[in-house]
């Protein structure tokens, strides 16, 4: 069904996408919003005025309260979201708290706990061993037993439009290490999932229970200095080469508007491990588009990724790691097969051997937008929101 809203119906975000976020006007505090067309939708005044058990976390200047209250919260919340913008008679509610986009600035959806980046796909991961190891079997041998993944930095995760200051550190030079600005400055086009709720210390997370603890997905951007990464990463892997920035979209969409995305993996072989459930093998068919400068340089499918992200849920937490409200996990750089399918500069031009467009990796002013998109409910696709980052000089 589509909405009454000016706008809306037939777009990218329709009633069958209604993605969360943080918006703040002039002189006013932030609060959550859902965007419905080109409007935010003010859910305090409406939920306070429906008296809504949960109208309070509304008006919060973070998306996390709201993620704390678990899946039975969220799915009411969507169906009676829903309800607001398809039915007419709700409009003399609804209509007078919509808020053009253009008037209000977005800001960090949620407050980010721990965040995990994983190395999920079979085609750049492939690609990163025939570049670094080409004597060698591309993939290591724990590869296909387990999603590989590395613990970043939550406090270094931004929202799209944040400028990315270039980074400084050591790298390899000619007779030992040098201290400079990244040279090989690159970006990953990745899927994020925003954990809700709350898990318990010593309790592993199954896999077929995904959709109880993932509220969400956001775009992400997993910005990476190669040169920096290079020099540190043996043996315990990246850290300062990664922990610059990550950026992530300012709209949370919610797994609910992603029930028509669903699609099966390629398969994995050998069989993994019972905890990893092996058949808890589904992703997500949501294309991406990786835009430099204005131009199209990539398309990477994330239906083309190994690991599933309940597999990776299952991972994260087998050991006991407990979880909470505002977790995010990054699913690495999604790469297809196909040449213009790979989601890092570091592919595409086949570690600074073959540019691309007259193109290797960043130079400051360089601007990159991810642009995702997923088949939705109501038969056409819907938008996830777009990561932006602008590259600026060291400072240094």
């Amino acid at each position: 069904m589509s909405s009454w809203v000016e706008g809306a119906a037939g777009s990218a975000y329709d009633s069958d996408n209604l993605p969360y976020g943080v918006f703040v006007r002039a002189g006013e505090e932030p609060r959550v919003g859902a965007r419905i067309g080109d409007f935010v939708l003010d859910l305090a005044p409406v939920a306070a005025a429906e008296m809504l058990d949960v109208h309070a976390v509304f008006g919060e200047a973070t998306l996390n309260e709201f993620l704390r209250q678990g899946r039975p919260v969220w799915d009411s919340i969507r169906t009676w979201l829903v309800g607001l913008v398809t039915d007419e008679a709700e409009r003399d509610l609804v209509e007078p708290h919509l808020v053009p986009l253009d008037e209000v600035e977005l800001r960090m959806p949620f407050a980010v706990g721990d965040y995990v980046d994983f190395y999920a796909s079979l085609h750049h991961a492939s690609n990163v061993g025939l570049m670094f190891r080409p004597d060698q079997e591309p993939l290591l041998p724990n590869w296909r037993h387990l999603p590989v993944g590395y613990h970043g930095r939550g406090g270094t995760v931004v929202p799209s439009g944040t400028p990315v200051i270039r980074p400084s550190g050591q790298r390899r030079g000619e007779t030992g290490p040098v201290f400079g600005p990244s040279t090989r400055l690159d970006i990953e086009a990745e899927l994020g999932f925003v954990v809700g709720g709350s898990s318990t210390l010593g309790t592993p997370i199954a896999a077929e229970d995904f959709a109880d603890h993932v509220f969400g997905v956001v775009g992400l951007n997993d910005w990476s200095a190669r040169d920096i990464q290079a020099w540190e990463y043996v043996p315990l892997g990246p850290f300062l080469g990664k922990s610059f920035a990550t950026s992530i979209s300012a709209w949370v969409t919610p797994l609910a508007a992603l029930a028509a995305a669903w699609t099966d993996l390629p398969g994995q072989d050998p069989e993994p491990l019972a905890y990893l459930a092996p058949g808890a093998t589904r992703g997500l068919d949501i294309d991406v588009e990786v835009v430099l400068n204005g131009e199209v340089v990539s398309r990477p499918p994330y239906s083309t990724m190994y690991w599933s992200p309940a597999q990776m849920l299952a991972h994260l937490t087998v050991n006991g790691a407990s979880t909470r409200a505002g977790d995010l996990f990054g699913s690495g750089t999604i790469s297809g097969p196909d040449k213009d399918q790979r989601g890092s500069f570091l592919e595409l031009s086949w570690g600074g051997t073959e540019p691309f467009d007259g193109h290797t990796f960043l130079e400051d002013g360089d601007e990159v937008v991810l642009r995702y998109s997923a088949p939705g409910a109501g038969g056409g696709r819907i938008s996830l929101g777009d990561v932006v980052g602008r590259i600026e000089p060291a400072r240094t």
